[in-house]
């Protein structure tokens, strides 16, 4: 009989001992299983690991590789992720693990997510351990971030129900290239999420990411239309290759159309890296032009990145267009939302905020957690 496996296994097993996936179904020959996880859907011999390299046939079987393991802990600003309407000033504790199940070859933690040395790049934390440390530290929220938390989605659903327990919220930083069989339970225990749109077309995924457009679109749609996650999306715009102004607009417009007017847009700026080192930075000129098509297609909320640009960096109101949310690099100066509100016309701010914002600043501090 065919298995057909979606959620993971409810075992108990030992922290070192590899770890059961949910996901896959055994493959027609009775030989091989399937990960359902992503829409590479790659077939497994015994002892093969998928592309992403974090998810194995062990046996006949789907295991996590990666579960419980992180390539480190840093308490950063939640500006950083980037997420500038969700909790504005707050800490948020931010891990990894190796992996990835796209290919860019722009990659900028490619160090970590095309390791493969598990034990030399991993320290061991459970779910409890992290979110425990999240309180300790007085983090807003945990996040999933440096690799796509989608690969290990076990240990991410873990942590965030620890997490919820807790009182503290989690975030998922992602390229969205899920299946739409994995992407209900993945996101069910999600605050929120910042996708990487990478590009708007096809041939951009296929050339520069190893991957496609549509399940990203399709991931973002059921984001902003199924889910309770607050959604915030960022577009790297790489000269030559994603950065034309008939693309962009494209991209704006069905943003605002398919997703709503409310979404922020985070255009940030490329640097040569890994193997895309064939051009230069993208040009704060070319920020500004696409924030400026954003605004034109109808988005209410356009940020840009990695670049100082003052104007962008602040947040305003749609009705009365003045400042609600000043910003320098990740320090936060005036704050005129109330109660969800426009300080100076009451027109709401779309977002997630308390009474206060948060006064983490600037900072970064990597932290270790013990595993014990």
């Amino acid at each position: 009989m065919t298995r057909q496996i979606t959620l993971p296994p409810q075992e108990t097993l030992p922290s070192d001992a590899p770890q059961p996936a949910g996901w896959w179904h055994d493959a027609e020959d009775g030989a091989r299983i399937v990960c359902d996880l992503c829409p590479r859907g790659c077939v497994l011999r015994p002892g093969d690991r998928g592309f992403c390299f974090v998810r194995a046939n062990l046996d006949g079987r789907m295991i996590s590789t990666t579960y419980g393991r992180s390539t480190g802990f840093c308490v950063d600003p939640i500006e950083k992720k980037p997420l500038h309407q969700f909790y504005p000033g707050t800490a948020v504790l931010s891990f990894g693990t190796p992996g990835c199940n796209l290919g860019c070859n722009f990659c900028q933690n490619w160090s970590t997510t095309r390791s493969r040395n598990l034990e030399a790049a991993c320290e061991r934390a459970s779910p409890g351990k992290i979110a425990a440390t999240a309180k300790q530290f007085g983090c807003r929220s945990v996040a999933f971030t440096y690799n796509d938390p989608i690969i290990w989605a076990e240990y991410a659903i873990d942590t965030a129900k620890a997490c919820r327990a807790l009182g503290v919220k989690t975030v998922a930083v992602t390229s969205g290239y899920i299946s739409a069989l994995a992407r209900p339970a993945f996101y069910e225990q999600i605050d929120a999420a910042n996708v990487d749109l990478k590009g708007f077309s096809d041939d951009f995924y296929r050339q520069y990411c190893g991957g496609r457009l549509q399940p990203v679109l399709d991931t973002l749609r059921w984001l902003a239309k199924e889910s309770r996650a607050w959604l915030e999306i960022t577009n790297l715009l790489i000269p030559q290759a994603n950065d034309s102004p008939r693309e962009i607009e494209a991209m704006c417009r069905w943003i605002a159309a398919e997703l709503g007017p409310d979404v922020p847009l985070h255009f940030s700026a490329f640097h040569p890296d890994f193997k895309l080192t064939d051009r230069g930075p993208t040009p704060t000129s070319t920020l500004r032009f696409a924030a400026d098509l954003a605004r034109d297609a109808g988005l209410r909320y356009v940020y840009t990145g990695n670049v100082i640009d003052r104007e962008h960096e602040h947040t305003y109101c749609p009705g009365c267009k003045r400042r609600v949310i000043e910003r320098e690099g990740y320090e936060l100066g005036e704050f005129r939302i109330a109660a969800g509100r426009c300080d100076f016309c009451n027109t709401p701010i779309a977002g997630r905020f308390d009474a206060e914002p948060g006064r983490w600043g600037s900072r970064r501090m990597p932290i270790r957690i013990d595993a014990s």
